[in-house]
């Protein structure tokens, strides 16, 4: 994208769009899922608030990893404006991969304070024991980051 012979705005930059919209979609599904984690549905409410805001923190993270993971597979930071079926694909692969792992490591951690643990109403994929909402926030909300940053960067630009 052409900055039009200025530097581009702070604001402007896609990696701050993914991360800043991947935080605000991010925040209200974890904090509706956390009954599911064993221990959350009971939590004293800071502590419930502290826990979904680092994993939220988490998955903005994850999400810029995908994004750059796909920005340098097509050598275009702005492959997200025009994105076709395989650097979708792999945007929501990538952050979907990276969850698995996490995900497996955190449910068989014995180290105290690092891992959680599902609580019994939390579906799980059969074969890996991975919960299944964990699962469909990695394949619903990059998309939806993706169509609304697809915006807010179009629209920035028209404007200028």
């Amino acid at each position: 994208m052409k900055e039009k012979g200025r530097a581009l705005a702070f604001a402007d930059r896609p990696e701050v769009n993914i991360f800043i919209f991947a935080v605000l979609l991010n925040y209200p599904w974890e904090l509706i899922q956390a009954p599911l984690f064993e221990g959350m549905a009971t939590a004293p409410h800071w502590d419930a608030v502290k826990i979904c805001t680092r994993a939220t923190l988490g998955d903005g993270i994850i999400m810029l990893i995908a994004y750059w993971s796909v920005a340098a597979a097509t050598r275009n930071r702005w492959w997200f404006l025009r994105p076709s079926r395989y650097p979708l694909i792999g945007f929501v692969a990538v952050g979907l991969l990276i969850t698995i792992l996490l995900e497996m490591l955190a449910i068989r951690s014995s180290h105290p304070g690092w891992g959680w643990q599902y609580a019994e109403a939390m579906p799980t994929f059969p074969g890996i024991g991975v919960g299944l909402t964990p699962l469909f926030q990695w394949i619903i909300l990059p998309p939806l980051v993706l169509w609304i940053v697809r915006r807010q960067l179009e629209r920035a630009h028209r404007a200028d």
